[in-house]
């Protein structure tokens, strides 16, 4: 599975003219299920989002995570994560996982966040969404959990 966290000051997703998912200071991610994915890589991706340390402590270090901040997690649906840009001028999607496997994953993550995090917001997997945030830093990271890796 494959998360691209941003650390955020807002963030929002709109579907249909309608938000669907807000949070203040936290993380938005975009979250994508591979071929070959399962719930145990999606458990040590989020046990990783959960605990990554990228909020600032005293000393301006980033030394602290989201549940130390209180901050919010938005999971965005995003399967042209996995797209091969490797040759040519077109992405190809063959890594990601088919549409009903990722959608199971990504609700299967969702459930799991929500149950671990006080504050978890979402897209809507397969809606064409309109995502806007104020990137704090700005601070992005790839995270990437592998069948492989998956602890």
């Amino acid at each position: 599975m494959i998360a691209l966290l941003q650390r955020v000051t807002e963030a929002s997703v709109t579907v249909e003219a309608q938000c669907i998912g807000r949070i203040a200071r936290g993380l938005m991610v975009l979250l994508c299920a591979e071929r070959g994915d399962s719930e145990k890589e999606a458990d040590a991706l989020l046990a990783k989002l959960l605990g990554y340390r990228v909020f600032a402590d005293a000393e301006g270090k980033m030394n602290l995570n989201l549940a130390q901040i209180q901050g919010g997690l938005l999971l965005v649906p995003q399967f042209t994560l996995a797209a091969d840009t490797r040759s040519g001028t077109r992405p190809s999607f063959t890594p990601a996982a088919p549409p009903a496997e990722a959608s199971r994953l990504f609700d299967y993550t969702l459930s799991r966040a929500r149950a671990l995090h006080p504050v978890v917001e979402s897209g809507r997997f397969g809606a064409d969404m309109q995502v806007a945030l104020v990137n704090d830093g700005p601070v992005t990271f790839w995270l990437q959990v592998s069948p492989a890796k998956a602890a």
